[in-house]
């Protein structure tokens, strides 16, 4: 798996003009499935981006997690996160799960990270969504289940 997770003012997601998932402060999670990931894929991501010291202490250093904040996260599938853009110019998805594998895994990474006591909200598996992002930093970092980064 892997993600791209920003800090957020605040972030939505729309699908046909309609917000179908908002939050405020807290982790906007981009998240790209690759095929042959598993559930440990998925522990390993939670557990990776809901501990993530990435929010201010008092004294302006990233010291505190989501759950230190009470932040919230807005994930969004994205299979062009695991886009090979190294030969050509249009990249390959091959390396993308195909949906049966990929939208139950995404689905364990949100039920995983309610029952952490994190409120979640999310896009729609597949469809064509609008995201916007207030990034706050701006912070943004990668994860990669597989640690390739």
């Amino acid at each position: 798996m892997r993600a791209v997770v920003q800090r957020v003012i605040k972030s939505d997601v729309s699908v046909e003009g309609t917000v179908i998932g908002t939050i405020g402060p807290g982790l906007m999670v981009l998240l790209g499935v690759e095929d042959g990931d598993t559930e440990k894929d998925v522990d390993y991501m939670v557990e990776k981006i809901t501990g993530l010291r990435i929010f201010e202490d008092n004294e302006g250093k990233m010291n505190l997690s989501l759950s230190d904040v009470g932040g919230a996260i807005l994930a969004v599938s994205q299979f062009t996160l695991l886009g090979d853009c190294r030969k050509g110019r249009r990249p390959s998805f091959i390396k993308a799960a195909r949906p049966e594998l990929a939208d139950p895994l995404f689905e364990a990474f949100i039920t995983q990270c309610r029952e952490k006591g994190v409120h979640v909200e999310k896009g729609i598996f597949q469809a064509n969504m609008l995201v916007r992002i207030e990034n706050d930093g701006p912070v943004t970092v990668l994860v990669d289940s597989r640690k390739n980064f």
